[in-house]
């Protein structure tokens, strides 16, 4: 805390420095539009917290992922098993707790799991225009998942001509970075008519192996380096000394992301729209495992677990079709989409010298869904109605190839080898009522929610399973009623109540699991029922004399039903010969009862027009209560963290230098069975750290700006919370953008 301190009087003292866009405290409230609550609305009349990205920011941050994005506002905590992946929490929830959606539609499926996922960074930053992250249970308009809050992204849209000439408009750039040698080309363009336009949309990045940090924490100084990896020569893996020890060697991956939109206006009243969104990668290193050691005996003894472990190409495709209608018949305006997504993701693993086996285990994701949402504004009254649904199939595959022969055989698959089923239909309400001029606005709504599974086991010789066809139907009933107070412009209070569910999904109720760290194999257990959270935040802004303006946020929430992994048995035992070792058998169960609570604090102050200083920190704590009574900490909780910057804005270049920080997360305070992985911390947790970085941006043309940057400038080596894959360390970026 004290070098947090000092570094923000050094930022007040320094030279002007570059300028971000405002992403928290926005100039004019009243010009602020969100469309987190399905139509375009003021951001002052939603009493749920929302932060907001815009395009303008997305550029100026020029991060290499989404993950990276959320980083760079000081606002949302990301942890990160390995390079390619991204994992936001919110608020204590991530994973599948935290709602994902993309243009309306949500991104969770039926197999995303409660502990880390990568799965935001197939979405692609440079194509979107605007983000918006919802704090706090957000199930009302969204429905299941929606425990912690939303992340709200919406992509870019083609651009209709005014005239009758073609307009032709779009940007492009290319990034080069040091740290991990990152080579990055986008482009998007748009061609539109009166009536019809078209957007399409390309980005590719090769990240090469990420290099940390030399400047190491004084009491541990060799934490997170990499000192040995297995290479294959002569066709035998080979336990080699690492020729750099900072470089995170086998942690680079590729990636591409297509975007195609066609929009079609027929008329004032009625839009159409297509979207086409695909991504993939090629195979992303699971660096964190690649540092898992075990003891072989014999010859071999104790060292490296895995000679491979990766991500096979991971795809997500959405194609969707949208109809917007103005003015009809009791509704304003009425939307309606159907889509259709398909997502493939697969484990291949191969311990140490074992060419016997090579395990590949392969999942795919089909999904179709509907959303039809009508508005209509009467009085003072905006209310907001519909109906969707999501369906879910998914295919699970595995087999074991020997490298010596060829041979194939079967292995157990992580979900069941039959038919998965999983299905959301739900119908809801949302009410804003305007009163006394605008001065109140009560904000309240209601979801109705239907979800059913259905999975089955047809090879059942790996395990043995007492039951192999699998069912569960749910209900649930969820809400929100919150007040906004606006006495005058300079002034904002709201308080909300709300609650959020998470009915259990194929991941959590049917999953077979090796964690092999801990010696542990989780199994399935159908009794597992639906997760609750019931929420209550206070937020109050302030704007003093047009340059200072204060933003605090307070939450407690209550955690019902909390599924996490506890001791378990299989028929009858407690402990069952895993992948060659005798491994503890857990299974997902419901907790009685936890709670997180915390704050958030936003400071925005105009020294000048263009001299600005921002500074951002969030702090949350939680615990889990067991039906006997004893209490753990919540696993997922970030330390505290937060940033600090000072902006300059001058027409023709802007600057920034920034700092970004995190609190310890001592090793009392990690969850001993959940995600929060202390193999990958030091004896005593997390080590706190700050980091110093510079921006800047030059416009050189009416059309093309040079952006530099400078992350981590003094080389700090540091880890986030939960993350088994360090940070960059010194980081020179380079990029060069045209917009026309």
């Amino acid at each position: 805390m004290r070098k947090i301190a000092l570094l923000t009087a050094l930022l007040y003292l320094c030279a002007p420095v570059f300028s971000q866009t405002d992403t928290i405290a926005e100039k004019n409230l009243e010009e602020v539009i969100v469309f987190s609550g399905k139509f375009a609305e003021k951001k002052k009349n939603i009493v749920q917290k929302i932060d907001i990205i815009r395009a303008a920011t997305i550029a100026k941050f020029n991060a290499q992922n989404t993950g990276d994005l959320f980083i760079n506002t000081g606002n949302v905590f990301v942890q990160k098993s390995q390079q390619g992946g991204s994992s936001p929490v919110i608020r204590g929830f991530e994973a599948s707790r935290v709602l994902i959606v993309i243009d309306g539609i949500r991104h969770n499926n039926a197999i995303f799991r409660a502990g880390h996922l990568q799965n935001v960074i197939t979405i692609d930053q440079n194509m979107l225009e605007q983000a918006e992250v919802l704090y706090g249970p957000s199930s009302t308009l969204y429905g299941s998942d929606a425990l912690g809050g939303i992340m709200h992204l919406r992509t870019k849209s083609p651009k209709l001509s005014a005239t009758n000439k073609l307009l032709v408009s779009g940007s492009a750039f290319s990034r080069l970075s040091s740290a991990n040698d990152e080579k990055t080309i986008h482009y998007d363009l748009s061609l539109g008519g009166k009536k019809l336009a078209w957007l399409s949309a390309f980005t590719f990045s090769n990240f090469d192996d990420m290099k940390m940090g030399s400047n190491y924490p004084d009491k541990y100084p060799a934490f997170g380096r990499r000192d040995s990896v297995i290479a294959f020569f002569g066709f035998k893996d080979s336990v080699i000394a690492n020729p750099d020890k900072q470089v995170q060697r086998y942690s680079g991956y590729k990636q591409w992301d297509v975007m195609q939109k066609l929009l079609f206006q027929q008329n004032e009243k009625v839009s159409h729209t297509l979207n086409f969104q695909y991504s993939s990668t090629n195979d992303v290193p699971r660096y964190d495992r690649l540092q898992d050691k075990r003891n072989f005996g014999g010859s071999i003894g104790n060292t490296l677990r895995y000679a491979q472990w990766y991500y096979g190409p991971q795809k997500r495709i959405l194609g969707a079709y949208e109809l917007n209608i103005k003015s009809l018949g009791l509704f304003d305006e009425l939307r309606a989409n159907i889509n259709y997504q398909n997502l493939e993701e697969s484990r291949q693993q191969r311990e140490y010298r074992r060419y016997d086996r090579f395990d590949s285990r392969r999942e795919e994701v089909n999904v179709w869904g509907f959303v039809i949402d009508g508005r209509k504004k009467f009085g003072n009254n905006e209310l907001t109605v519909g109906i969707d649904g999501q369906f879910n199939d998914v295919k699970s595959r595995a087999d074991r190839t020997n490298l010596n022969t060829g041979a194939v055989s079967k292995l157990d698959t992580r979900y069941p080898d039959g038919k998965n089923k999983m299905n959301y239909i739900a119908l809801y309400g949302q009410h804003i009522l305007k009163i006394a001029g605008g001065k109140w606005v009560l904000n309240d709504g209601i979801r109705f929610q239907s979800v059913s599974l259905k999975s089955n086991v047809i090879d059942n010789s790996f395990f043995n399973l007492p039951v192999t066809n699998f069912k569960q139907n749910n209900f649930a009933v969820t809400g929100n009623l919150g007040l906004i107070y606006l006495p005058h412009e300079r002034t904002r209070v709201a308080f909300g109540l709300s609650s959020g569910f998470r009915s259990p999904n194929i991941d959590d109720l049917v999953k077979v699991f090796d964690f092999s760290v801990a010696k542990r194999v989780y199994v399935p257990n159908t009794d597992v029922k639906p997760e609750y959270t019931y929420n209550a935040d206070l937020t109050i802004s302030q704007r003093f004399a047009k340059i200072f303006r204060l933003e605090l946020t307070g939450f407690y929430t209550l955690f019902d039903n909390a599924i996490v992994g506890a001791p378990f048995k299989l028929n009858g035992q407690d402990s069952i010969l895993y992948n060659s070792v005798m491994s503890a058998v857990y299974a997902n169960q419901n907790m009685n009862k936890g709670y997180t609570y915390g704050f958030s604090a936003n400071v925005k102050i105009d020294f000048a027009k263009s001299l600005s200083f921002f500074s951002t920190a969030s702090l949350t704590k939680g615990e889990l209560e067991k039906f006997n009574g004893t209490k753990v900490p919540q696993d997922h909780i970030p330390p505290f963290f937060g940033k600090t910057s000072l902006n300059y804005q001058h027409p023709k270049f802007n600057t920034e230098l920034y700092a970004m920080y995190n609190g310890w997360k001592k090793i009392e305070n990690y969850n001993p069975d959940g995600e929060d992985n202390q193999q990958y911390a030091t004896a005593d947790g997390m080590p706190s750290w700050l980091t110093l970085n510079w921006r800047g941006n030059v416009t050189l043309s009416k059309a093309v700006q040079l952006q530099v940057a400078v992350e981590n400038i003094l080389d700090r080596n540091y880890r986030y919370f939960g993350s088994g894959f360090s940070a960059p360390g010194r980081n020179f970026i380079v990029a060069l953008r045209a917009n026309w």
